[in-house]
Parts: structure tokens; sequence; C-alpha cells
């Protein structure tokens, strides 16, 4: 006697292959979607807070006092090299004031250079620019990307290994249901062939 799998159990597997792949890519999906909101909220945020810092922000031209200091560091995002150097400036006009600015590398003394200053005088960075917000905007929208897309990964094959494991008990409830059937055990010991008078 031959044992044949239920055609139910037969299309479990190719329905459940399907229904995996399908759900990988709807997965990828909301990533990408995620990660593309995500990129367009932190461009947005970025705009407002430049164009507040813009308003507090007073460019005024400054002069050297000392060479820049090596070696020469870079902005929160990589994009631009600088040095610090000493230097003097007037802020509010005709009050002359000093401190240490940002500065390109290799700035000599008696340099003229132009400096942001906050309301009160005090050097602070200038307001970001299109290609800081760009990174910045990018790698949000890349970080949410990923970490949308190992969630939903995760959630799938926790998922698919539980509707495995439950395929595989059905099936093993199956089999001993007609392996005793099928192996010729059932007819082991009920006394056929011997005579009864």
């Amino acid at each position: 006697m031959t044992y044949r799998e239920p055609p139910e159990n037969r299309t479990v597997a190719p329905r459940s292959e399907f229904l995996g792949r399908a759900s990988f890519v709807l997965i990828l999906m909301i990533a990408l979607i995620c990660g593309a909101v995500a990129t367009g909220r932190l461009w947005e945020a970025g705009v407002a807070d430049d164009r507040d810092l813009a308003a507090h922000r007073h460019r005024v031209t400054a002069t050297t006092t000392g060479p820049a200091e090596d070696p020469p560091a870079t902005t929160r995002y990589d994009t631009k090299a600088y040095s610090l150097a000493p230097a003097t400036w007037e802020q509010p006009a005709h009050v002359r004031r000093s401190g240490t600015v940002h500065v390109p590398p290799r700035t000599p003394r008696g340099q003229e250079v132009t400096v942001w200053l906050d309301d009160e005088g005090r050097p602070v960075r200038q307001p970001g620019d299109t290609a800081d917000r760009a990174l910045a905007a990018f790698s949000g929208g890349v970080t949410a990307t990923g970490v949308v897309g190992l969630v939903g990964a995760g959630v799938l094959v926790l998922v698919r290994r539980t509707a495995e494991g439950r395929r595989y008990a059905a099936w093993e409830r199956e089999w001993e249901r007609v392996e005793p059937v099928w192996s010729g055990r059932d007819h082991r010991g009920t006394g056929a062939g011997t005579d009864h008078d």
C-alpha cells in the first residue's frame, strides 16, 4: 500500500511560498514609503530650523589675529573642512569684540573672513545649507527604511515559522493515522489465518 499525501497538504507549500514572497514585497514597499515620508519630514524640519536660526544669525567681517590651527576639522556632516583661528570684529557697530572663529584651513594672520554671530555677538555656526539638509534628511530616511524593513522581516519570519510548525504538526497527526494501515501494523495480532471451530 502506498501512502498518498492528502491533496490539501500538497497545495499548502506552494501557497505559503507565494504568500511569503508577496508579504516580503509588501514589507519592502512599506519600508520604502516610510523612508520617503521620513526624508520629506526631516527636510521640512531642517528648512524650518535653519529659517529660525537665520533670523538670529548675523554675518559680519572679522580679521584674524593669528594663523589657523592645524589639523583642520570638519562640519557635522563632513562636507566642508575648517580650522579655528583667533579674530576680532565689531558687533554692534563700533563695539570691538574678539574670540575664536571658524576659518578655512591655512588662513594666515590678518586675513578678513566672514563669521556668523548670534544676537549677543557670539560666534556661532552658519545656518545650514542645502547639502547639509539633504544629507541629514537622506540619512534619516535610510535609517527609517532599514528599521521598518528589519522589523517587518522579523515579524514575517516569526509568522512563517509558526505556520510551518502547525503544518508539520498536522502532517504528523495525519501520518499517525495512516501509518498503521500503510505499514500493516493494524493486522498484527488479529488472529488472521487461525481456525475456529
